[in-house]
């Protein structure tokens, strides 16, 4: 049995299931893992989606910035943008299903099995694993809530820069959400900075790449993240592993296979996907 985790698929289904065959990946045995942003971008999210869902147990995500923002436009909260191409979903007869599902998953997701932690963006320097996982779950437990519409309407947005216990309501989720989903830059006491999407050397004064400051969380736990696919991979930090290598924008996909060397198999984006994206 193995476990792989793939980068951000973005609706590059093509590529994922030639990835899977690269791997001979077999769900009656082995398992899934996205770090998010299964949707968007690419040309086919209905599809993979769909897929994904129909792995069942063999199948472990955490939610990105694009399947969040796939539910504000589904539920009325937000317009589509001229860039997203998750159309079909909207008008799929499995559409509540599908929907349905990604509700129930986290932002943030620990396995005491192989000791890593799986998440889309980041965490935050002054979180330890406690905090991640309680943080998460309240996320998840107001997803799945009748004030799922309140979070969703008020997600949008870059403030508060910076996490206060304090913090109560919309303010609060939108913190905790833009941690674990957009986070790019921040302080060495997580001060977020989220205009800046360029690559590590372009951090502004005062920043830094999250996962090179002293964090509570990775002096013992690897941490496997997307989002940035400016990184191509390559963080020079053992304990940050990084997944999106931009299949989407017309670079790789790319998973790793859960044991101690994190090996890694890309596959190429296809001419299709290249033109859908552009």
């Amino acid at each position: 049995m193995s476990t792989y985790v793939v980068g951000d698929i973005q609706g590059c289904y093509d590529e994922l299931q030639l990835l899977l065959e690269k791997v001979d990946f077999d769900p009656d045995k082995d398992v899934l893992w996205s770090c998010g942003d299964m949707v968007n971008r690419g040309p086919k999210s209905l599809k993979t989606l769909r897929f994904c869902k129909s792995l069942g147990s063999a199948f472990w995500g955490v939610l990105g910035n694009h399947d969040l923002h796939l539910l504000a436009v589904a539920r009325g909260h937000r317009k589509t943008r001229s860039a997203d191409t998750f159309e079909k979903i909207l008008t799929a007869p499995d559409r509540e299903e599908l929907l349905g599902w990604i509700r129930t998953l986290p932002l943030f997701h620990y396995d005491a099995e192989h000791n890593v932690a799986l998440v889309h963006a980041g965490v935050p320097p002054t979180w330890g694993l406690k905090k991640c996982l309680e943080l998460s779950e309240e996320i998840s437990q107001t997803l799945l809530s009748d004030q799922c519409d309140l979070f969703l309407q008020n997600m949008y947005g870059n403030d508060p820069a910076s996490w206060d216990k304090s913090l109560q309501g919309p303010e609060r989720w939108r913190c905790i959400t833009n941690y674990f989903t957009r986070m790019r830059f921040c302080s060495p006491e997580g001060k977020l900075e989220l205009k800046t999407t360029s690559g590590p050397k372009s951090a502004p004064k005062g920043y830094a790449p999250w996962y090179q400051h002293k964090s509570k969380l990775m002096k013992k736990v690897p941490i496997l993240f997307g989002h940035w696919a400016a990184l191509m991979g390559q963080t020079d930090n053992n304990q940050a592993i990084a997944l999106d290598t931009g299949c989407a924008w017309g670079g790789t996909l790319t998973l790793c296979e859960l044991n101690s060397d994190f090996p890694r198999t890309s596959v190429k984006t296809l001419k299709s996907t290249t033109k859908a994206s552009k």
